[in-house]
């Protein structure tokens, strides 16, 4: 299955200071004029006055709502309460849009200083607790990362995969900005690899649109049919202050969809 990813609409919305509220409308006209029959949702858009506007204009262009994304921190107690509280309430607003998982991504330490054993056994079992409120409420969850789960050959990352039973979100460019191989962490995450992002990049600044940079994503597409990969492949396109800009958003989420069917062919 494939879709794009909402987080550049938000990027692109607070850099011109314009209100998602007023912005959603015109992203989801040109994801679905860019070919596009699904999103996934970053939560903001659940959230008052942008609510309303979302939901009447995912039924104007017929777009599905696979999954949504919401995070929060969950190395100590009582923050990831909060953030599972927080997961939840978007959890439950998604669920009328028909969306069956939440995406979310523990955050890292103030300072991005690495999380001491005892902080990730508690963010390990925050994520299980959230896991099965999730079930309990017929919802998936996909665990995410960035780039500071991939330090020291990516332990919290592995911390994670041994001491949970969630299911798997990879995010191709935070991998390999970690100092990782991708292939490596599919291999790894097996069947419980339920998602891919992807994006692209030169000298570690995002590109405009997915089919040009740095990334080799046919050793990718090699290894997901290796593994039978039947989840969802996710366009999130972003951009840094130095990105170039070339071209339209919509355009570039045209040539990023047509350059993804052709790389993961029968995947999407």
């Amino acid at each position: 299955m494939l879709a794009t990813q909402s987080y550049v609409w938000t990027q692109i919305l607070d850099r011109e200071k314009r209100g998602l509220a007023g912005g959603v409308r015109e992203m989801t006209a040109a994801c679905r004029r860019a070919g596009y029959k699904r999103i996934e949702l970053m939560s903001r858009f659940l959230d008052q006055p942008a609510l309303e506007n979302t939901a009447d204009a995912l039924r104007r262009e017929r777009l599905r709502v696979p999954g949504i994304y919401a995070d929060g921190p969950m190395h100590e107690a009582e923050l990831a309460e909060k953030t599972i509280a927080s997961v939840l309430q978007y959890a439950g607003i998604a669920r009328k849009f028909g969306a069956g998982y939440v995406t979310t991504n523990p955050h890292p330490k103030p300072g991005r200083a690495a999380k001491t054993d005892a902080e990730l056994a508690v963010q390990a079992q925050y994520v299980e607790q959230l896991t099965g409120a999730l079930a309990g409420r017929g919802m998936r969850l996909f665990l995410h990362h960035h780039d500071a789960e991939m330090r020291e050959g990516a332990h919290e990352w592995r911390h994670l995969l041994d001491n949970t039973s969630c299911e798997l979100c990879i995010d191709v460019d935070w991998v390999i900005q970690g100092g990782q191989q991708p292939r490596e962490l599919i291999r790894k995450a097996g069947r419980r690899l339920a998602s891919l992002h992807v994006r692209n990049a030169r000298n570690k600044i995002w590109t405009e649109s997915l089919d040009e940079g740095d990334y080799d994503y046919a050793p990718i597409a090699s290894e997901l049919k290796k593994t039978r990969f039947a989840g969802c492949i996710i366009i999130e396109l972003a951009l840094r202050p130095s990105t170039t800009l070339t071209r339209s958003l919509e355009d570039n989420l045209r040539r990023s969809r047509e350059w993804a069917e052709k790389m993961f062919g029968p995947l999407v």
